[in-house]
């Protein structure tokens, strides 16, 4: 029972050239709710380690380790071994690029080469050092042509996670009349829609009560709209995934904020939900 414990508890080693992105590469893990720590000495391993098997809440945790270890990296692989045998499920990201891409990156942010010297021959210092690392790894990324989009791609491959299902949506009412939500990434206007306020019988309940709900969905026009809106969400989130997005606001406003566009939230947070996409749901003017 205790060895499966420690095989649910996954480490990736970040590691690679500086100036490949290795810091954009701890990012990505860090969105996908992963416990980043960065530069995290070598000799400190062995104990976090030992700490990362006894904590309950540390399931997934993410290691940027560079050549500021300098040649105290050449302990790593067969530490790492050690760790695999402990029952520690570890794998090394190896983030790599071409030499003048390097190069080119460190001439537009001026940043100092850890290794300090000129730029050219510190990378090729830093490449012999880094040599037996990139041959253990078991992932190599070449970020020479990609862009932070693609390179949250090819994390999000390299765990096996569904790319959609890794941002995290938010679905919010709102009343026009109050004023449109300051965070929104997507904005859409349900005012076309006939409007239960001014039915006497459903002007004093929202969107999340049944009378409202069956009285809109009465409508043609609102279950054409529901469809396509819903086909056009569903199309568009891994295209906003590949782009580096990783938190998704669909705001949906009405007059007041109380029956359309509380209900069309309620029913794309199912659909969403429905096809496997963590959702929140938030009603933000529905008591006003």
């Amino acid at each position: 029972m205790k060895r499966s414990t420690h095989a649910q508890k996954k480490i990736f080693v970040i590691t690679g050239v500086s100036g490949a992105g290795k810091s954009q590469a701890l990012k990505v893990f860090e969105d996908f709710g992963w416990f980043c720590v960065d530069n995290l000495p070598i000799a400190l391993l062995d104990e976090f380690a030992a700490f990362v098997q006894k904590s309950p809440a540390m399931t997934r945790v993410a290691l940027g380790m560079d050549v500021r270890e300098g040649k105290v990296l050449g302990a790593l692989p067969p530490l790492l071994r050690r760790l695999k045998m402990q029952g520690l499920d570890v794998n090394v990201l190896f983030i790599d690029a071409a030499d003048a891409t390097v190069i080119h990156r460190f001439s537009e942010t001026r940043h100092r080469h850890p290794l300090g010297g000129k730029i050219a021959d510190a990378v090729r210092q830093e490449r012999k050092l880094l040599a037996p690392i990139k041959g253990a790894a078991d992932k190599v990324i070449d970020t020479t042509r990609l862009t932070l989009g693609e390179l949250k791609e090819k994390i999000s491959e390299t765990l096996g996670l569904t790319l959609t299902r890794e941002m995290t949506l938010q679905v919010v009412s709102f009343g026009y009349k109050h004023g449109m939500p300051i965070d929104a990434d997507i904005v859409m206007d349900v005012r076309f829609l006939p409007n239960p306020h001014y039915l006497s019988a459903l002007r004093k309940k929202t969107g999340l009560d049944e009378p409202v709900q069956k009285y809109i969905l009465a409508q043609p026009v609102a279950r054409r709209f529901l469809n396509d809106w819903h086909k056009l969400i569903s199309t568009l989130l891994p295209h906003y995934v590949r782009e580096g997005k990783s938190y998704l606001t669909i705001a949906i406003g009405c007059t007041g904020g109380r029956h359309r566009s509380v209900f069309c939230t309620r029913w794309l947070a199912q659909k969403l939900r429905a096809t496997g996409h963590p959702v929140q749901e938030f009603h933000r003017d529905v008591t006003l």
